[in-house]
């Protein structure tokens, strides 16, 4: 028995780290113009080098835990395509497999495959993606009637006006030129000064008898409100011109 003990520890020494320890398994689909390129074959026995999770290609999207095609997260460019990544089922190892390629180490892996001593794969191109036209269907006669009417103490709100304004405050035209100015525009009786002085029917407090307006309070409604941003939506914005160098 003395003299087996050392065989038997070479024997185990021997085995392979992890004998008898069931290795993980993740289903993936991907169509064949991918397999068709080697990628496949190249990636994923290193993930699974690295990781001990087993990877199965299945034919069949639904059967997949992890899915590349053309829906979900943009991972690479190449084969005609650019190739995404989508998760479909909450498996743990499809987690990690999902992290592994669109990390570092992936995302090199991917890129250095040359079978042929030139890289088929590179990073997604950006899309530029189109400008959203904002537009309101409110009566913009009435919202320049009302900007008039109820704005120009403060602001030029078009040409007529210019002298009527007080200078520091910026015209309708500037405000139209900022690419947020929807948005300001219609929460505008929540930017500073307004706050003290105007009234939204239905939508802001009366002002108390402890805290009066220090100018006469300027009354709004919701639709009021509409046809100045439909007024608005319609005016040119002002040319600033080119934005200030400094040498």
């Amino acid at each position: 028995m003395v003299h087996r003990l050392p065989i038997m520890c070479l024997v185990l020494a021997l085995l392979p780290l992890g004998a008898g320890a069931e290795d993980r398994l993740l289903r993936l689909n991907a169509p064949a113009a991918l397999r068709d390129t080697g990628l496949l074959d190249y990636i994923l026995p290193r993930f699974t080098l690295k990781t001990r999770v087993k990877v199965e290609q299945v034919p069949e999207p639904g059967a997949a835990d992890l899915v590349l095609g053309d829906e979900g997260r943009a991972l690479f460019e190449g084969a005609g395509q650019v190739w995404h990544m989508a998760l479909a089922t909450d498996d743990v190892d499809a987690a990690r497999f999902a992290d592994w390629l669109a990390g570092e180490v992936g995302r090199r892996t991917v890129l250095a495959y040359a079978p042929e001593g030139t890289p088929l794969f590179a990073p997604p191109r950006e899309v530029a993606k189109a400008p959203v036209e904002v537009r309101f269907d409110g009566d913009a006669e009435r919202g320049h009637e009302v900007s008039r009417a109820k704005c120009r103490r403060c602001h030029a709100v078009d040409d007529a006006s210019h002298m009527s304004s007080i200078g520091s405050t910026p015209s309708f035209g500037v405000l139209r030129s900022l690419t947020d100015w929807s948005t300001r525009f219609a929460g505008f009786y929540l930017l500073n000064p307004h706050p003290s002085f105007m009234i939204i029917d239905g939508v802001t407090d009366p002002f108390s008898d402890q805290s009066p307006p220090p100018i006469v309070p300027i009354e709004l409604t919701l639709d009021e409100l509409e046809a100045m941003l439909a007024y608005v939506s319609r005016i040119p914005a002002a040319d600033l011109g080119a934005p200030i160098e400094h040498q």
